[in-house]
């Protein structure tokens, strides 16, 4: 691929989501409204190596808007309908906002399960192929179409004048972050794209909040697994290893977040990740700080997971044993639960139990970098046992 296509390519991806989103807005089926966009990319690729518009977006939108009134004239030639779409001028920076926000609305709507909105959103507004998403979530490519074809028809019926609730989209981005690195596309990357895109398209603290809280996990991503692919801890991370370039973009976009005076949770989860980012070693961690941190969070988005998370915080604070007091108050089935009990147990210095519970945690471990990470420090711990005092 010439330098010309990769440009051309990036190109037609950035305004896919904002031309879907004019049309959807404008009254379009969302089915109907990608099958014309996709339309309109193919004749951008046939004509724009030649000859590129002036205003590229503007130019989508028409050519959309043309072919899907051609659709729709045949498909309802017996009752003149037409699907009303008016290519009015290029939309004004708030309409594009509403545009970018409403699509991101429609492919996280409250009635999609979870599994549902991430690959709609990955489809519509990402722009990836069944296939990659399908290899992503390893599952068969006629699976991951069916569910995106489900999806469509779901929020098909759905009234869409208005962007919905920024929550739900943001939940959405972050799970899609927390998939990682899958198959030929890096979730994690795709969950920053998107976001930067939101970002530049509102004017909500919480949405940097978001992209902050992933640029600061996302540094990490080189140090936090060996060669052979073992996890490995936070505390036991080559920091070298971070991007500190990426460290500076998180902090800048938290502090601007932050200036405006409408703390959320996100920007309190980014506010904890920054502070870890910002130790040179994981003895000079500011826990102190990150303990406050986890308090507020607590206020903000009560949930036994961050309750359990602040228990962390309390063990480096106040010792292991304040700390396994906070956990024992947790659900028994919680997640990561045995496995944070296991290291303050640890760090309190039975080492027996700390190891019974490393492996409890692995029985429930979710795969196979987790499960392999805590039947180690079982056996590590069994080991040192055996071996005895000294």
């Amino acid at each position: 691929m010439t330098e010309d296509e990769s440009d051309l390519g990036a190109l037609l991806r950035d305004l896919t989501p904002q031309v879907l989103g004019v049309l959807v807005r404008r009254g379009a089926d969302f089915a109907a409204a990608e099958d014309a966009v996709q339309e309109a990319l193919i004749e951008a690729l046939r004509h724009w190596p030649e000859d590129r518009p002036d205003h590229p977006r503007a130019w989508l939108v028409k050519v959309a808007g043309r072919k899907l009134l051609d659709a729709q004239r045949s498909a309802y030639a017996r009752e003149r309908r037409e699907l009303r779409v008016h290519l009015e001028p290029e939309p004004g920076p708030s309409e594009q906002a509403d545009d970018t926000l409403l699509l991101l609305s429609r492919c996280c709507h409250p009635a999609l399960t979870p599994a549902s909105a991430i690959a709609l959103t990955l489809r519509a507004v990402g722009g990836l192929t069944t296939a990659q998403i399908a290899e992503a979530f390893l599952v068969p490519e006629a699976t991951m179409a069916q569910r995106i074809t489900r999806a469509k028809r779901t929020v098909g019926g759905q009234r869409f004048d208005r962007p919905g609730e920024v929550g739900a989209v943001l939940r959405v981005l972050y799970l899609i972050f927390n998939e990682g690195f899958t198959g030929t596309v890096d979730l994690a990357e795709e969950a920053i794209r998107l976001t930067r895109q939101l970002a530049a398209a509102t004017d909500d603290p919480e949405v940097d909040g978001l992209l902050a809280l992933m640029l600061l996990h996302h540094a990490r991503r080189r140090a936090r697994r060996t060669p052979s692919g073992a996890v490995v801890p936070l505390a036991e991370q080559d920091r070298s290893l971070w991007d500190t370039a990426l460290v500076a973009e998180g902090v800048r976009v938290l502090q601007d977040a932050l200036a405006r005076d409408a703390l959320g949770e996100y920007q309190a989860q980014a506010a904890i990740a920054a502070l870890h980012d910002d130790a040179a070693s994981a003895e000079e961690t500011d826990w102190p700080q990150i303990l406050e941190w986890y308090d507020e969070l607590l206020r903000l988005a009560p949930s036994p997971v961050v309750a359990l998370n602040r228990a962390v915080a309390v063990g480096e604070v106040d010792g292991p044993l304040a700390g396994l007091r906070q956990v024992e108050g947790l659900p028994a089935d919680l997640p990561r639960r045995d496995a944070v009990a296991a290291w303050l147990h640890e760090r309190a210095g039975d080492r027996a139990e700390a190891a019974r519970r490393y492996a409890l945690a692995a029985e429930r471990a979710t795969n196979a970098a987790e499960l392999e990470h805590l039947t180690r420090q079982a056996a590590r711990l069994r080991h040192a046992g055996d071996a005895g005092p000294g």
